[in-house]
């Protein structure tokens, strides 16, 4: 707990004091929620305001009427989606390098990562004019490879998971006395992530409610300490995936676990374990965490790319995948999404807009069977072209043993102009004696 004159030493910047102007010093609550950690942390959110800036944009803060309307709250969305390299990352990795800014600059910087974190500290770097290595694993996307090289970093692929990549960086630092940035699981590494905090109370002064994606840890222990220190009314609510719920379960516990971490659409979350620095701050500052399923997470990037127009990667879908599963479904609060990236793999996006699709009944896929011979298939186009349907694409099958000899199987796939259009689809083709495969 911190006393008198050393509580004074934390008040905060010239320009939240714009915001709150009969604010000196934190809240007495604030006060009380103060470690030595959330202390340091705060400290260096005060100082992270004053350098991020040079590099990074402050994102926008965008109302939806629609994810209001959806979910009966006021939703609101924090756009880090929109941010340089496309993800909050680089607030995190810039202000750590600045802050070691001429040990880096003789010695370089070095870091682990498939994701976000990579290009973050390429970008960071290149900007500061320091050299950067960044280790990936063997099994990383082309895409991801080439986008680090672009902003600058030397990439070293190495190993089949990043456990292999993380042991290969602490070797390269520990050999070449190069700055680790770790992509989470540091003091100077989450007060960056936590000017996004101070940006929210700035752009929204009653806010009630935050909503932020879980990985490591970093991104809500910056957030949560940013906004608990100015406003500890507001709840600070972590999202993760089912099929990583690592907090979730530690939290449960009491104590950091390893979990079970199964392929997901927030390939940007997925981790064993959250950091010891993170699990500490997280338990102070964040009042709730939820699970969501990987519908939710499609459906959610589905719906801010076709009802807001912007493109979100799976991580940053995570907080509206829970209002869209019914969290706090109408409290009627000011609610903000912190949508943390738009690092979406195109191939990823096709698919999840098609999902997408069907899930809406916009997008249809009739299997078939036909008689083999000419005209049959001519018969099923004219019944789509009758009702308006456009065709995304045809598949043939003529040899899997299944099929009886002298037939074909056939997969259409098409968009409808109504939802119930389907059924009349479905219900010409069956007077025609055609087979639908269910």
């Amino acid at each position: 707990m911190l006393q008198g004159d050393e509580v004074c030493e934390l008040c905060i910047s010239k320009t939240v004091i714009a915001i709150y102007v009969q604010l000196s010093c934190i809240s007495v609550r604030g006060v009380e929620l103060l470690t030595s950690v959330l202390a340091n942390v705060w400290r260096n959110i005060i100082d992270a305001e004053k350098i991020v800036y040079r590099v990074v944009h402050r994102t926008p803060l965008d109302f939806s009427l629609t994810f209001s309307r959806i979910s009966g709250n006021k939703v609101y969305l924090k756009l880090e989606n929109m941010q340089k390299t496309g993800s909050f990352k680089i607030r995190g990795a810039f202000y750590k390098m600045y802050r070691h800014l001429e040990e880096v600059k003789e010695r370089g910087v070095v870091t682990a990562s498939s994701g976000n974190h990579a290009q973050a500290v390429a970008f960071a770097a290149t900007s500061l004019g320091v050299k950067s290595v960044v280790v990936m694993p063997e099994t990383t996307p082309v895409f991801k490879i080439n986008a680090t090289k672009s902003y600058g970093a030397e990439v070293v692929l190495y190993g089949r998971v990043y456990d292999d990549a993380y042991r290969k960086a602490i070797e390269i630092a520990e050999e070449q006395k190069m700055l680790f940035v770790h992509p989470f699981n540091d003091i100077e590494v989450i007060a960056g992530q936590g000017t996004i905090g101070l940006e929210i109370i700035q752009q929204l002064n009653d806010v009630e409610v935050v909503l932020v994606p879980i990985g490591g840890g970093g991104l809500v222990s910056g957030v949560g300490t940013a906004i608990k220190m100015l406003k500890p009314s507001v709840k600070i609510v972590g999202v993760e995936p089912k099929n990583a719920p690592k907090y979730y379960v530690a939290r449960s516990c009491g104590k950091i676990v390893d979990v079970d971490v199964n392929p997901s659409l927030a390939d940007g979350v997925l981790t064993k374990r959250v950091g010891d620095i993170t699990f500490e701050i997280m338990n102070s500052v964040v009042d709730d965490v939820v699970v969501v399923d990987e519908d939710s997470i499609a459906r959610a990037i589905y719906l801010l790319m076709e009802r807001s127009k912007i493109v979100v990667e799976g991580a940053g879908a995570l907080p509206l995948a829970a209002l869209l599963e019914g969290y706090m479904q109408g409290h009627d609060k000011n609610v903000v999404l912190v949508i943390s990236g738009g690092n979406i793999d195109l191939t990823t996006l096709y698919r999840v807009v098609l999902r997408g699709l069907a899930a809406e009944g916009r997008i249809a896929v009739l299997k078939l069977i036909l008689k083999d011979v000419p005209g049959e298939l001519l018969k099923v186009l004219n019944i789509l072209y009758k009702y308006r349907c456009n065709i995304v694409d045809v598949r043939h099958d003529r040899h899997s043993v299944d099929i009886p000899v002298g037939y074909a199987a056939v997969e259409l796939i098409f968009e409808v102009p109504m939802f119930n259009v389907i059924n009349e689809v479905k219900k010409e083709l069956l007077d025609l004696g055609v087979q639908i495969v269910e």
